[in-house]
Protein backbone atom coordinates (compact mmCIF):
# COMPACT_ATOMS: atom_id res chain seq x y z
CA UNK A 1 0.00 0.00 0.00
CA UNK A 2 1.06 3.56 -0.49
CA UNK A 3 2.80 5.58 2.11
CA UNK A 4 0.29 8.17 1.85
CA UNK A 5 -2.38 5.26 3.43
CA UNK A 6 -0.70 5.30 6.51
CA UNK A 7 -1.64 8.49 7.13
CA UNK A 8 -4.84 9.28 8.80
CA UNK A 9 -6.98 11.18 6.52
CA UNK A 10 -6.68 7.71 4.35
CA UNK A 11 -7.06 5.02 7.48
CA UNK A 12 -10.83 7.43 7.35
CA UNK A 13 -11.37 7.31 3.54
CA UNK A 14 -10.36 3.34 3.33
CA UNK A 15 -12.60 3.02 6.64
CA UNK A 16 -15.27 4.86 5.23
CA UNK A 17 -14.99 2.60 1.99
CA UNK A 18 -15.17 -0.78 4.28
CA UNK A 19 -18.47 0.89 6.01
CA UNK A 20 -20.11 1.69 2.79
CA UNK A 21 -19.86 -1.69 1.32
CA UNK A 22 -21.13 -3.05 4.25
CA UNK A 23 -24.29 -1.01 3.05
CA UNK A 24 -24.39 -1.91 -0.53
CA UNK A 25 -24.10 -5.29 -0.03
CA UNK A 26 -26.73 -4.94 2.60
CA UNK A 27 -28.95 -3.31 -0.10
CA UNK A 28 -27.59 -4.33 -3.32
CA UNK A 29 -25.94 -7.66 -2.37
CA UNK A 30 -22.69 -8.94 -3.45
CA UNK A 31 -23.96 -9.24 -7.17
CA UNK A 32 -25.05 -5.51 -6.72
CA UNK A 33 -22.02 -4.36 -5.14
CA UNK A 34 -19.38 -2.79 -7.83
CA UNK A 35 -16.24 0.10 -7.17
CA UNK A 36 -18.62 2.37 -9.05
CA UNK A 37 -22.01 1.90 -6.45
CA UNK A 38 -19.46 1.38 -3.41
CA UNK A 39 -17.65 5.17 -4.06
CA UNK A 40 -20.57 6.91 -5.06
CA UNK A 41 -22.08 5.92 -1.74
CA UNK A 42 -19.47 6.98 -0.02
CA UNK A 43 -19.24 10.30 -1.94
CA UNK A 44 -15.54 9.30 -2.94
CA UNK A 45 -14.12 9.08 -6.16
CA UNK A 46 -14.02 6.20 -7.72
CA UNK A 47 -10.27 5.90 -7.75
CA UNK A 48 -10.30 5.46 -4.48
CA UNK A 49 -11.74 2.16 -4.09
CA UNK A 50 -8.88 1.15 -6.39
CA UNK A 51 -6.27 2.83 -4.67
CA UNK A 52 -7.07 1.44 -0.86
CA UNK A 53 -8.34 -2.24 -2.66
CA UNK A 54 -7.03 -4.51 -5.18
CA UNK A 55 -9.99 -5.75 -7.18
CA UNK A 56 -13.73 -5.82 -5.38
CA UNK A 57 -12.83 -8.88 -3.75
CA UNK A 58 -10.15 -7.52 -1.56
CA UNK A 59 -12.87 -4.72 -0.78
CA UNK A 60 -15.77 -7.33 0.04
CA UNK A 61 -12.50 -9.27 2.58
CA UNK A 62 -11.97 -6.48 4.44
CA UNK A 63 -16.16 -5.23 4.36
CA UNK A 64 -17.32 -9.32 5.72
CA UNK A 65 -14.16 -9.33 8.08
CA UNK A 66 -15.26 -6.20 9.88
CA UNK A 67 -18.66 -7.41 9.90
CA UNK A 68 -17.51 -10.57 11.48
CA UNK A 69 -15.20 -8.73 14.01
CA UNK A 70 -18.08 -6.21 15.02
CA UNK A 71 -20.83 -9.43 15.56
CA UNK A 72 -18.14 -11.41 17.38
CA UNK A 73 -16.86 -8.27 19.72
CA UNK A 74 -20.59 -8.00 20.72
CA UNK A 75 -20.71 -11.63 21.39
CA UNK A 76 -17.48 -11.83 23.57
CA UNK A 77 -18.83 -8.46 25.07
CA UNK A 78 -22.08 -10.56 26.24
CA UNK A 79 -19.90 -13.29 27.30
CA UNK A 80 -17.47 -11.34 29.38
CA UNK A 81 -19.32 -11.03 33.09
CA UNK A 82 -19.94 -14.36 32.54
CA UNK A 83 -19.09 -17.09 35.27
CA UNK A 84 -20.33 -20.11 34.98
CA UNK A 85 -21.72 -22.19 32.08
CA UNK A 86 -25.85 -20.90 33.14
CA UNK A 87 -24.07 -17.67 33.41
CA UNK A 88 -22.98 -18.19 29.94
CA UNK A 89 -26.37 -20.08 28.41
CA UNK A 90 -27.64 -16.60 29.95
CA UNK A 91 -25.36 -14.47 28.12
CA UNK A 92 -26.15 -16.19 24.86
CA UNK A 93 -29.74 -16.08 25.28
CA UNK A 94 -29.84 -12.18 25.79
CA UNK A 95 -26.96 -11.82 22.23
CA UNK A 96 -29.95 -13.91 20.68
CA UNK A 97 -32.79 -11.60 21.48
CA UNK A 98 -31.24 -7.96 21.76
CA UNK A 99 -27.50 -8.17 19.84
CA UNK A 100 -28.03 -9.71 16.47
CA UNK A 101 -31.78 -8.90 14.96
CA UNK A 102 -31.23 -6.12 13.00
CA UNK A 103 -32.37 -7.22 9.01
CA UNK A 104 -29.54 -5.46 7.75
CA UNK A 105 -27.13 -7.81 9.60
CA UNK A 106 -28.78 -10.16 8.70
CA UNK A 107 -28.94 -9.93 5.06
CA UNK A 108 -25.29 -9.10 5.44
CA UNK A 109 -24.90 -13.00 7.16
CA UNK A 110 -26.41 -14.25 4.28
CA UNK A 111 -24.72 -12.71 1.75
CA UNK A 112 -21.27 -13.47 3.72
CA UNK A 113 -22.35 -17.06 3.53
CA UNK A 114 -23.54 -17.27 0.12
CA UNK A 115 -20.03 -16.22 -1.09
CA UNK A 116 -17.84 -18.44 1.23
CA UNK A 117 -19.31 -21.23 -0.70
CA UNK A 118 -17.86 -19.72 -3.63
CA UNK A 119 -14.45 -17.83 -2.77
CA UNK A 120 -12.07 -19.96 -0.42
CA UNK A 121 -10.51 -16.96 0.63
CA UNK A 122 -14.33 -16.02 1.96
CA UNK A 123 -14.53 -19.71 3.29
CA UNK A 124 -11.38 -18.97 5.87
CA UNK A 125 -12.94 -16.04 7.09
CA UNK A 126 -16.12 -17.31 7.58
CA UNK A 127 -14.53 -20.33 9.54
CA UNK A 128 -11.95 -17.75 11.35
CA UNK A 129 -15.70 -16.04 12.58
CA UNK A 130 -16.62 -19.41 13.89
CA UNK A 131 -13.97 -20.53 15.69
CA UNK A 132 -13.64 -17.28 17.65
CA UNK A 133 -16.97 -17.71 19.10
CA UNK A 134 -15.90 -21.61 19.58
CA UNK A 135 -13.05 -20.16 21.13
CA UNK A 136 -15.52 -17.67 23.55
CA UNK A 137 -17.85 -20.38 24.45
CA UNK A 138 -14.70 -22.21 25.44
CA UNK A 139 -14.26 -21.22 28.87
CA UNK A 140 -17.85 -23.08 29.50
CA UNK A 141 -18.54 -25.90 27.26
CA UNK A 142 -16.20 -28.52 25.98
CA UNK A 143 -14.83 -28.19 22.20
CA UNK A 144 -18.14 -30.48 21.26
CA UNK A 145 -20.47 -28.41 22.88
CA UNK A 146 -19.43 -25.39 22.15
CA UNK A 147 -19.49 -26.42 18.30
CA UNK A 148 -22.82 -27.48 18.66
CA UNK A 149 -23.93 -24.23 20.71
CA UNK A 150 -22.37 -21.91 17.86
CA UNK A 151 -24.52 -23.69 15.12
CA UNK A 152 -27.20 -23.21 16.54
CA UNK A 153 -26.91 -19.47 17.04
CA UNK A 154 -25.68 -19.26 13.76
CA UNK A 155 -28.92 -21.81 12.28
CA UNK A 156 -31.71 -19.95 14.08
CA UNK A 157 -30.12 -16.68 12.83
CA UNK A 158 -30.75 -17.79 9.87
CA UNK A 159 -34.56 -19.50 10.06
CA UNK A 160 -35.34 -16.36 12.10
CA UNK A 161 -34.73 -14.32 9.17
CA UNK A 162 -35.90 -16.35 6.64
CA UNK A 163 -38.83 -18.24 8.31
CA UNK A 164 -39.55 -14.79 10.15
CA UNK A 165 -40.45 -16.77 12.82
CA UNK A 166 -39.39 -15.21 16.80
CA UNK A 167 -38.07 -17.18 19.27
CA UNK A 168 -38.54 -16.46 22.62
CA UNK A 169 -35.90 -16.32 25.53
CA UNK A 170 -37.47 -19.31 27.49
CA UNK A 171 -37.20 -21.78 24.01
CA UNK A 172 -33.62 -19.93 23.74
CA UNK A 173 -32.97 -21.12 27.28
CA UNK A 174 -34.20 -24.26 26.49
CA UNK A 175 -32.63 -25.38 23.62
CA UNK A 176 -28.85 -24.59 25.13
CA UNK A 177 -29.79 -25.77 27.96
CA UNK A 178 -30.48 -29.53 25.93
CA UNK A 179 -27.32 -28.80 23.87
CA UNK A 180 -25.01 -28.16 26.93
CA UNK A 181 -26.23 -30.99 29.19
CA UNK A 182 -27.58 -28.30 31.61
CA UNK A 183 -31.40 -29.05 30.99
CA UNK A 184 -32.52 -30.49 34.49
CA UNK A 185 -29.41 -30.22 35.86
CA UNK A 186 -29.04 -28.11 38.97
Amino acid sequence: MPAAASSRGATSRRDLLIDTALDVIAEHGVAGTTHRRVAAAAGVPLGSTTYYFADLGDLLGAAFARFADQISERFESRLLPARTSRDAISAITDFMLYDFEDPRELALSYELYALAIRRPEIAGLVEAWFARSQQALAPFFDPVTARLIDTYVEGLFTYRGLANVSSDGPEIRRALELLSGLAGAE
